[in-house]
């Protein structure tokens, strides 16, 4: 586990779980949406974003956290380690509105700076359908790296516990 990719719905838990698997680890975190969006909520441009990610890539070991389906295949490609926090709908709604709550007027910690905390409808939609929209596409991209990739899909915060559980014991012996 060297090269881990950390993905899931808004509110799965990513950036937190990535941290805290990081921890353990040693491993470099990198947060995608520190890199994708600029102060302001500006969006990298498409060719520089590639670029980007292409940099990120390059590393000896990292995890990397975030969706970004553009670049989906660049990040599946370089890792060896997928993490799909696969977690409720509502779950993630909820833990959506809590984000919210606690950083409002402020910038999240895996977030870059001058991106204050918001949540538009669309958002609220996104997160709420990605179960339908989202997740066939990643079951899909997940099923045709399983057997060249450790895939682990955690469905439960109790899932998340036992999987940095055993992680500890692994790495203390």
């Amino acid at each position: 586990m060297k090269k881990v990719l950390v993905i899931g719905s808004s509110g799965a838990g990513k950036s937190t779980f990535a941290r805290r698997l990081g921890e353990i680890t040693g491993l470099e975190v990198i947060h995608l949406d520190r890199h994708f969006w600029n102060p302001g909520w500006i969006e990298t441009p498409n060719p520089e974003w590639r670029d980007r990610v292409t940099e990120l890539l390059s590393g000896e070991s990292w995890i990397i956290d975030g969706n970004f389906g553009g670049t989906m295949e660049m990040r599946l490609a370089a890792c060896d380690t997928v993490v799909f926090l696969d977690m409720p709908r509502l779950v993630c709604t909820w833990r959506v509105i809590k984000r919210v709550i606690a950083f409002r007027n402020g910038t999240r910690p895996d977030m870059n700076p001058g991106c204050a905390e918001r949540v538009d409808l669309g958002f609220w939609w996104w997160t709420f359908t990605y179960p339908k929209r989202s997740r066939p596409k990643v079951e899909e991209r997940l099923e045709n790296v399983r057997g060249s990739k450790s895939v682990y899909r955690l469905t439960s915060d109790r899932a998340v516990e036992k999987f940095l559980a055993n992680l500890r014991i692994k790495v203390s012996i």
